[in-house]
Parts: structure tokens; C-alpha cells; sequence
């Protein structure tokens, strides 16, 4: 196993280290887009593709930005459907940011004729 494939397989998104203090109680948004995630279709063992859109408005603390990458690269040997990919991304930051406002956009690649796009939003649910 590789270095990156260990610190991914290891890798824990609950862990205070990877949060930091917010400094600026100001309201202002941080948008993140990750471009390359991938998980595996449950049924099929195929893989899946999507762009995820986080956007959240911090109140005491931001996510560290390697974390969200190794997170989200976490997802890459899973079998997780579309739906509970993107509730359990949402939920998880949303847990531990306990941001003002938070929104999770997963843009799945079309596969088999069919395009999904799942959206969270703090204020929607």
C-alpha cells in the first residue's frame, strides 16, 4: 500500500485537529469544490463520479482543507448510493462545523442515460 492510500484508509474526519478556530464573526461564505470524488455503485461494484459543491457560512469553526480532500478521496473504494453519499458528507460537516448556514451539492456524472444532482441545504431542511 502506498503512502497516500494509507493516510486516506487511516484517515478521520471527527478529529478537532482537523477544524479550525473561525477568527472573523462576520457573515461570509466559503465555497470548496472537489471535482474528482468517486464511490462505487452498491448494486454494481461500478464506479461513480461526481463534483461535490460545499458551501457554508462558519460560525466558530472552518474545515481544514487537506482534511476535506482526504475525506472526500475516502469515499473511493466504497459501495455508497448517490443519496447516502451526499446526506453522509452533509451530515458529518454539518455536525462538526455547526456552521450558520451549510449547503452540499453532489453533481454526479450521467451513467446509463441518467444525470443526479443531490442538493442539502441547511435552510431547506
Amino acid at each position: 500500500m502506498k503512502y497516500g492510500e494509507k493516510e486516506i484508509q487511516k484517515f478521520d474526519i471527527n478529529r478537532d485537529e482537523h477544524y479550525w478556530e473561525n477568527k472573523h464573526k462576520k457573515n461570509y461564505v466559503i465555497n470548496i469544490e472537489l471535482p474528482e470524488f468517486m464511490c462505487r455503485c452498491p448494486r454494481s461494484g461500478y464506479p461513480d463520479f461526481a463534483t461535490i459543491k460545499l458551501e457554508y457560512t462558519p460560525l466558530d469553526r472552518v474545515v481544514e482543507l487537506k482534511a476535506i480532500k482526504l475525506y472526500i478521496n475516502s469515499f473511493a473504494d466504497r459501495h455508497i448510493s448517490h443519496e447516502d453519499s451526499a446526506n453522509e458528507i452533509y451530515d458529518i460537516l454539518y455536525k462538526n462545523l455547526k456552521p450558520k448556514w451549510m449547503k452540499v451539492i453532489a453533481d454526479f456524472n450521467p451513467r446509463g442515460n441518467v444525470h443526479t444532482i443531490i442538493e442539502i441545504d441547511s435552510d431547506k431542511r
